[in-house]
């Protein structure tokens, strides 16, 4: 069970990075536990369309964009206008908290060349290791920043005065605080365009796997990556309240200065051992969700291409392997050229200003999520899935509830913020 793991890891990776060690810490640093309701909403909420990817991946061997296509090209367009628009500031936020650790730990060198050196390096492991590569190395990962965070976490509420972290719920917040709000919920696990991945490594793994990857595997695959996505926002959450409420330390938007302050405030009140320890939860924490990233935005630029000229090939493997195989490797590299020039492009214009660079790749994918829910949603209770994987009544009651809260609170935020 362990080996046939894979997809629902790579999701957890991608997940917990900037929305749980930038903003759950940031949450539970300004409002101590009052947000609690909206991560465990946001969870509640995105769930079922989550859910969609790998549940319409393992049911017909193709990934979702194959299914987007079958309802319509219309809706692979838009799919890839919304991810043109959104997958730079993706991997230049990423990336740039992974850098500012970078710099933290080692004690040398610039934001903006620490983001060079980790997306050269990410790239280069990825392109001679591929797929399986990826799987092995995330599996190490996020058992390790798992482990890191809940010891950090254990002591960090053990040495905190609970009553003191605010557990009253916030529901009333408007101005930067509806905007920090939305910002939260954006990446909170992830972008919804994350099932998009999801679905692809779920192919992929059922692919490349001697032992199959079936529909049950894919489903429990899933509910383990998500559940850790969500013990482990509630953990950032407590450790920003249980370490950071109260002291009226305003966080620096300066990506070097961020990580010192960060784990400067966590070794200065849970001691130097602990300090390390969430430290390494940290690095770990980022270096997956950049290394996925860098992964999934060329490989879906690729699908999304072939799946806009005709081709099943990547996600079903019913052509021949040789020059599709060969053809793949090449789109895949030029896209990731793309997104790392993309990137770069991004942080030396944004690196002076963290918390704008998270807060703009947050806000444009909360904003987008309605468009993925809804294409989700319409595709797995479709003719083009199979009568026994679509969802029943009670998941469709769910995702209706959910796709109601998406676009409501994203309206919410247009309204406010234009008017």
């Amino acid at each position: 069970m362990w080996r046939q793991l894979g997809p629902g890891l790579l999701f957890a990776g991608s997940a917990i990075g900037v929305s749980h060690l930038v903003q759950a810490t940031r949450a539970g640093s300004e409002y101590g536990m009052a947000l609690l309701w909206v991560v465990v909403l946001v969870h509640v909420f995105k769930y079922p369309f989550f859910e969609f990817g790998p549940r319409y991946a393992a049911a017909t061997g193709e990934n979702l964009l194959n299914g987007y296509r079958r309802l319509g090209l219309w809706v692979v367009v838009i799919f890839l206008v919304l991810t043109m628009l959104t997958m730079f500031t993706v991997q230049a936020a990423v990336t740039a908290v992974t850098a500012a650790l970078m710099m933290y730990w080692t004690g040398f060198g610039s934001l903006f060349t620490w983001s060079i050196a980790l997306l050269l390096g990410c790239g280069v492991v990825l392109y001679s290791g591929r797929y399986k590569l990826l799987d092995r190395l995330m599996k190490v990962l996020v058992v390790g920043l798992s482990i890191a965070t809940l010891v950090a976490v254990f002591v960090a509420l053990r040495k905190a005065d609970l009553s003191a972290m605010n557990w009253a719920p916030q529901l009333f917040i408007s101005g930067t605080g509806l905007t920090f709000l939305i910002a939260l919920m954006g990446w909170m696990p992830a972008p919804l365009d994350l099932s998009v991945w999801h679905s692809i490594w779920a192919v992929e793994k059922r692919r490349s796997d001697d032992q199959g990857f079936d529909y049950r595997t894919a489903m429990y695959d899933f509910r383990i990556g998500y559940g850790g996505t969500v013990v482990l926002a509630l953990a950032f959450l407590a450790l920003g309240a249980a370490v950071l409420y109260g002291t009226q330390v305003d966080m620096s938007v300066d990506g070097g200065d961020f990580a010192k302050q960060l784990m400067g405030l966590y070794t200065q009140s849970l001691g130097e051992q602990t300090g390390i320890v969430i430290g390494i939860a940290a690095l770990m924490t980022m270096l997956s969700t950049t290394l996925t990233c860098l992964d999934a935005l060329p490989r879906v630029m690729t699908h999304t291409v072939d799946v806009m000229r005709g081709s099943r090939y990547r996600s079903s493997g019913t052509v021949s392997r040789g020059g599709a195989i060969y053809m793949f490797r090449t789109n895949y590299l030029l896209w990731m050229a793309i997104v790392i020039v993309g990137a770069l492009m991004l942080l030396s214009t944004l690196s002076d200003s963290l918390r704008a660079m998270v807060t703009l790749a947050t806000v444009l994918s909360f904003v987008t999520t309605p468009f993925f829910a809804a294409a989700n949603f319409v595709l797995v209770r479709s003719r083009h899935t199979p009568e026994a994987a679509r969802p029943g009544i009670g998941m469709q009651l769910w995702s209706v509830a959910g796709l109601v809260f998406l676009v409501g609170f994203a309206v919410l935020y247009l309204i406010e913020s234009f008017g």
